[in-house]
């Protein structure tokens, strides 16, 4: 005969829609079973009570079975074999209706017996179990739905291990009833056979044992006949005793391999450690739906991965549909106010998020890696677990969080020099690759062993300490926060540009190359992977201020400033090309570009990050003309200060000449009066008076240079 239909007992406990939809099949034909052996019993009982309606009740007999074939089954329809017997069968007891009613104590023994253990005893079974499966699987959700209700905030002890318990119990019941089950009805697709044949067996034997050697219609071809379909029968239960035997040492072996499976809690990680390069996956899940403005509902259903897609599926459902699509999407666990072990999936371009909840720890981080790798695209390869398997263990080597993020930040801190005239360094992570990119690797971006830092600490430590000197020197008030009120009054006062955003820092690490367009979008896939695998999904948010003099992150609570970065030490700044929430800029350290201890700042805006790259890029460009016009100016007022010194040394020569010229103005008045009183001297006298006024006149002239330079 043809091979059995069985039901899986291994996926009992996963007990995915595909297992109970095929269970709905096995129930399906269990009814059909159930309504034509019903049918059939009542049509041998005809036989036995009534011995005036014999050959009815033959008849009767005969025409179902020849409606076999017609019958729907949704299993097992198509045997031809089992058809065709049932046909010769229909041949033999319609020509055998009018035989004697003798025959109703052999019947009852060889026909009725058969059929009615069949359907009092088989049958009952099968729907006494049906319902007990039922009710455990009805158990088994209430103690599920009630372990995931359980609160993160007010954790109650004992709570939790009733809660524990209660799945452990129900899990447990369910997965031994529904192995039971799925054996019962793989038993019946034997017991079927067994059923309709058995009974049509012994009436037959019982007619020839009636007639000894039978007559016309019971020649030595139909015992033939009859014989192979006994060995059949024979070969039917046989093999069915066999299935047997095995699904009951499977049941044994799976309840005891499948023991610690029951309760939803972590299992030892030496025994069932995380695996981390799977592309495939499937299993239960709570998704969070939104039912009112403000209000959610967390829903179980079957998730499963179908190439990059995230597919789901409810109980009775015969396909799945689509929840979102995971090729270039990022994935992070979330912390949930209501529940725990919650991660969150947002798709490529940022417009849908889906809220996730797994059973355990074990559970959600397998979750987060798998949709990590489908989001790469590593499905696509050929050895897709090999591949993600190296993909992870450099991921892992090259993410290793740095605590020590204020020394890193106080040796990179800028000198006060500024570089200005640097305006064309913005640039698109999404612009084509420079030359030079196609030589270099990724490693020649980015240093595979060089830590992140995760979170934001301002270096004010030693800050504090020279303000505190320089407040003590001068008598003024300092800032505890390390910003002098001077500082920020002048940039405010000063800049010309001044614009806010809202931003969330995802993290910082040393670069390599800074003049390459590609080093920011390699840091942000670092930090993104950095941030999956370690868990990490708490992000700090603050305040960016673009100013033309330099870049602020602002407290949004305190006001305070956290980090101020000169923007003459930004080299480059861009967003990335699917994703624009994600910008990044590039820091130069006081070393110039030379260092290369260059810093990659990763920040999350809200749908502006490439507004965030143009707004940098302007200040650039505003900051180097505003530095071209000081230069200007300070060369102007040079020129001017230089002209006016000259006017001055004119004006005081001119103003040196006048007063000799008056000087010896005088003296030639003084002298006129004193020539004309006196007789003409002699020649002695006349040489001694001229010693005299040329000696006056000499001490008149100095006194009038010392005069004029006194005045001047």
């Amino acid at each position: 005969m043809p091979g059995i239909e069985k039901l899986p007992i291994e996926e009992t406990l996963e007990d995915s829609p595909q297992t109970r939809s095929l269970l709905g099949v096995f129930e399906e034909d269990t009814a059909a079973i159930s309504n034509y052996c019903t049918q059939l019993y009542q049509a041998m009982h005809r036989i036995y009570d009534a011995q005036n309606e014999l050959s009815a009740a033959t008849h009767l007999t005969s025409r179902l079975l020849k409606e076999y074939d017609k019958q729907r089954f949704p299993l097992g329809g198509d045997d031809e074999v089992m058809s065709s017997t049932l046909q010769q069968f229909a041949k033999v007891i319609d020509e055998l209706s009018s035989c004697h009613a003798v025959l109703s104590t052999q019947l009852a023994d060889a026909m009725m017996f058969p059929i009615t253990q069949f359907k009092e005893r088989d049958l009952k079974e099968i729907l006494t179990l049906k319902e007990v499966f039922q009710i455990s699987s009805d158990d088994h959700d209430t103690a599920i739905n009630r372990y995931s209700r359980l609160s993160k905030r007010r954790d109650n002890d004992k709570l939790r291990a009733e809660a524990v318990e209660d799945v452990y119990t129900s899990r447990k019941k369910q997965h031994q009833t529904m192995m039971h089950y799925f054996c019962s009805l793989n038993t019946l697709q034997y017991k079927k056979k067994t059923a309709l044949l058995e009974p049509l067996l012994g009436y037959m034997q019982a007619q020839i044992s009636f007639f000894k050697l039978g007559s016309e219609n019971l020649t030595q071809q139909w015992e033939e006949f009859l014989g192979t379909i006994g060995t059949s029968v024979q070969n039917v239960r046989r093999e069915m005793e066999e299935e047997v035997g095995q699904m009951q040492q499977t049941i044994q072996d799976m309840e005891r391999s499948c023991d610690p499976l029951y309760a939803p809690c972590d299992p030892d990680p030496a025994h069932s450690p995380v695996c981390r390069n799977l592309t495939r996956k499937q299993g239960y899940l709570h998704i969070r739906n939104k039912t009112g403005l403000v209000s959610t509902s967390w829903e179980r259903q079957y998730f499963f991965t179908q190439g990059g897609n995230l597919m789901q599926q409810g109980r009775g459902e015969v396909a799945g549909g689509l929840v979102t699509d995971l090729d270039n999407s990022s994935v992070m666990a979330v912390d949930s106010d209501d529940r725990r072990f919650c991660f969150q999936v947002t798709s490529f371009d940022g417009k849908k998020v889906v809220t996730l909840q797994a059973e355990s720890r074990k559970d959600c981080e397998e979750w987060i890696s798998t949709i990590n790798n489908i989001s790469k695209r590593i499905y696509l390869s050929e050895n897709a677990e090999e591949l993600a398997a190296r993909v992870n263990q450099s991921a892992l080597e090259a993410v290793t969080p740095s605590p020590s993020f204020q020394q890193r930040h106080e040796s990179m801190r800028p000198s006060s020099k500024g570089r200005a005239g640097r305006a064309g360094s913005i640039s698109s992570v999404g612009s084509e690759p420079s030359p030079a990119l196609s030589v270099l690797s990724l490693d020649a971006l980015v240093a595979p062993e060089t830590p992140i830092q995760f979170d934001i600490i301002s270096p004010v430590s030693e800050e504090n300490s020279g303000q505190s000197k320089t407040a003590a020197q001068t008598g003024r008030r300092s800032n505890p926060f390390g910003e002098s009120g001077d500082s920020t009054s002048e940039d405010s006062e000063d800049s010309i540009l001044h614009q806010l955003f809202i931003v969330r820092f995802l993290g910082s690490m040393e670069v390599k190359s800074t003049e390459s367009a590609d080093v920011i979008s390699e840091t942000m896939r670092q930090i993104l992977a950095a941030r999956a695998i370690h868990n990490i999904f708490r992000m700090t948010e603050s305040h960016l201020l673009v100013t033309c003099d330099c870049l602020k992150l602002i407290d949004p609570q305190t006001q305070v400033t956290r980090l101020r970065f000169p923007l003459s030490t930004v080299i480059q700044c861009s967003s990335h090309q699917d994703n624009k929430r994600l910008f990044g800029f590039v820091l130069q350290p006081a070393g110039g570009r030379g260092d290369s201890r260059a810093v990659c700042y990763i920040f999350e805006s809200n749908n502006d990050g490439e507004k965030i790259c143009d707004s940098v890029g302007l200040a650039k460009q505003i900051a180097f003309h505003s530095e071209m016009d000081r230069k200007a100016s300070e060369k102007r007022k040079e020129q001017d200060k230089a002209k006016e010194k000259q006017q001055e040394e004119l004006s005081k020569q001119r103003q040196i000449e006048k007063d000799l010229e008056e000087q010896s103005r005088l003296i030639a008045a003084s002298s006129r009066p004193a020539n004309s009183a006196n007789p003409p001297p002699s020649d002695g006298q006349f040489l001694v008076l001229s010693n005299s006024q040329s000696e006056d006149s000499d001490a008149g002239g100095e006194e009038g240079k010392k005069k004029g330079e006194s005045e001047a």
